[in-house]
């Protein structure tokens, strides 16, 4: 496509990166299936969430575009505003946190004694470190140790969040 095509149909390289983004993570959010954080209520909560990192997981080693997607969130010069695709995304994502959060204090799964705000926080820190590392680090790693690597993740999120004992 020559120069001139390209400003034609998308107006500018920031359009073209807000198109990708918004086209394959409605993707992967289709192939996901991410439950309503409400479904996720029960005693068995912390097995309810296991299997969304399991399929994104999946998901990841079987369509290389989604772990580039993932790759776009952590570009430096990646256009991240409030008004921007990808500041939409993290802001979806920081709310779905937030009621899963909410889901899980229901289920007395999430410890109820830090204000839910910086449990939110600090798990989308520790997820986005963790996420970060692994796409960086994804060809490196077999099949079992992207597994092993999962299960540990989810085992970080559930010691950082669980409720303390008597």
């Amino acid at each position: 496509m020559s120069k001139s095509s390209f400003y034609h149909y998308l107006g500018s390289k920031e359009a073209l990166f807000d198109t990708v983004v918004s086209e394959v993570g409605a993707a992967l959010v289709a192939a996901l299936d991410i439950p309503d954080p409400g479904e996720l209520v029960g005693d068995d909560f912390w097995s309810r969430i296991a299997p969304i990192l399991d399929r994104l997981m999946v998901l990841g080693q079987r369509e290389v575009w989604f772990t580039d997607l993932g790759r776009l969130f952590y570009l430096a010069d990646a256009p991240s505003g409030e008004g921007s695709t990808l500041g939409r995304a993290l802001a979806g994502v920081d709310e779905w946190l937030e009621q899963t959060l909410a889901a899980g204090r229901a289920s007395r799964a999430v410890r109820d004694d830090l204000p839910t705000s910086l449990q939110r926080h600090l798990t989308f820190a520790v997820l986005r470190a963790m996420d970060d590392w692994s796409l960086r680090h994804m060809e490196d790693l077999d099949t079992q140790q992207r597994r092993r690597l999962a299960e540990a993740q989810l085992d970080t999120i559930r010691r950082l969040l669980a409720p303390a004992r008597a």
